[in-house]
């Protein structure tokens, strides 16, 4: 393993190379192409859009596929097992089918577990979420490039070839502080872009390793955050999703602590933005000024993702969050009151360690009593060095598989009464880039999917009347379009 002299101090994991310099020229090859494939949430959705712009203004090519490509990033995930496997499997693929690309692996997994990647053969570079912000001088090979300097033009950059001596770029995630700001494109059309504004967690669920990997919370300065909404505004974005690891927390950290609430209320006062949507944000962050914003202002899109992950105290205890079963069914029975037509989500997490029947029951209880209209249901999965993985009587698979299915066809359930609730509506919905035979896809503002006849442009509001429901959505025929 070894490391660029000269550019980035990495702590404990990288050792300077005894290969000689001239030696690394022999198989360092010219790059000037990129694709980047990214795995895992919003988040690292907005990090891989970071790392498209950081590498297209200094002159490179984004190409459409790992095949053609001379550079290939894989920005990574490491919430589960499942992510870790998936991003080696996409490793071994991408070199067995383009054996001559250079393949630079990013993100949270390799922050996690730089020297495993880093042994598996193909990988060029690994760079931690550590050094994601210069991951441009990285491949430019620029020791003298600075923050300030980073939209500056280079030649087309040099990483090693796969040799079994991959560079690690990794130090303390928590000696950083950097955070960009770039919109994501959900669909891979002009509707719906994603800008994260905020990234990292104080938190220490004992299940997450994402703190270990992201860092502490921090922010997108409020004048960039602004400016960012309003530039996607003139390039014609009528719908923004804000998003970020510990949404709720923005601010925090800027000067005068600001609020979460200053945010929004901001996006609403400072641009011309249609309609913002904002994504998973804590229950103990849902204070009641910001239920009164979300639910008095049109802009705002009615949609509330609050994770729960459990309806056991117990297990919430064990899980360490910051909040009993009551009070997370308190905010929710709040939101509802504010908002009679929100969507109104969670995570929930089944087989965490000593999960019983009785903390399932109540998880279950949760579930049927609250006013859901949909679940994000997940595994839980062991993360190396999260106290979690050290606990006793982890849960068999079968009961897993069981409880997993329990919830999701009660959350289906819920879902299709909500959707049901609409029928002979008027409903508003933007167009997606989504089409179904002759048929248009298109997302409600609280956030259920429509089809429309006829094949529509993508980010255009429609009026529709909701006509038929399915397990699968709603259809509808359109009354006004703008």
């Amino acid at each position: 393993m070894r490391c660029t002299a000269g550019l980035l101090r990495c702590e404990n994991l990288c050792r300077p190379s005894a290969r000689a310099a001239t030696d690394r020229a022999a198989y360092n090859i010219t790059v000037s192409s990129f694709y980047v494939e990214n795995f895992g949430c919003r988040a690292t959705q907005a990090d891989g859009a970071a790392i498209e712009r950081q590498l297209r203004e200094r002159g490179f090519t984004l190409i459409g596929a790992p095949q053609d490509a001379e550079l290939v990033i894989l920005n990574t995930c490491t919430v589960t097992a499942a992510a870790d496997h998936d991003v080696r499997a996409a490793i071994r693929r991408i070199h067995r089918q383009n054996p001559a690309c250079r393949i630079l692996v990013t993100g949270c997994y390799a922050q996690r577990a730089p020297q495993e990647i880093a042994a598996i053969p193909g990988v060029s570079a690994v760079v931690g979420n550590s050094h994601k912000t210069q991951l441009a001088q990285i491949v430019c090979g620029d020791g003298t490039a600075s923050r300030e300097s980073r939209v500056a033009s280079c030649e087309p950059g040099t990483l090693p070839a796969a040799m079994g001596n991959a560079e690690i770029y990794v130090s303390d995630i928590f000696a950083h502080t950097e955070l960009t700001g770039a919109p994501v494109f959900e669909t891979g059309a002009k509707t719906r872009p994603n800008l994260k504004v905020q990234d990292g967690c104080n938190n220490r669920c004992s299940f997450c390793i994402i703190p270990a990997v992201r860092g502490r919370s921090r922010s997108l300065e409020l004048s960039e955050a602004l400016r960012e909404v309003q530039g996607l505004v003139e390039a014609g974005y009528r719908e923004v999703v804000i998003s970020g690891i510990n949404l709720g927390r923005w601010g925090r950290d800027l000067p005068g602590r600001q609020r979460f609430e200053h945010l929004v209320r901001a996006i609403l006062e400072d641009t011309s933005l249609e309609k913002l949507r904002i994504s998973s944000v804590e229950p103990m962050d849902w204070s009641e000024e910001l239920i009164a914003l979300v639910a008095g202002s049109p802009r705002i899109a009615k949609h509330a993702h609050v994770p729960m992950q459990s309806g056991s105290d117990r297990v919430l205890r064990q899980m360490h969050r910051k909040y009993r079963p009551w009070h997370y069914a308190d905010r929710l029975q709040r939101i509802r009151a504010a908002m009679p037509t929100a969507a109104i989500g969670a995570d929930v997490m089944v087989g965490f360690p000593g999960e019983t029947e009785q903390d399932f029951a109540a998880t279950r209880l949760m579930v049927e009593q609250l006013p859901f209209t949909y679940l994000h249901v997940f595994t839980y999965s062991a993360r190396p060095g999260t106290p979690a993985a050290q606990m006793p009587q982890p849960v068999t698979p079968p009961v897993i598989k069981e409880r997993n299915r329990i919830l999701r066809e009660l959350a289906a359930q819920k879902k299709l009464r909500f959707m049901q609730s609409f029928l002979g509506q008027e409903i508003t919905a933007i167009t997606l880039n989504e089409y179904h035979d002759s048929c248009t896809g298109t997302l409600t503002d609280n956030y259920l999917p429509l089809r429309i006849p006829g094949r529509l442009a993508p980010n255009q509001w429609v009026t529709a009347r909701v006509e038929s429901v399915t397990a699968e959505g709603m259809a509808g025929t359109v009354t006004s379009n703008k």
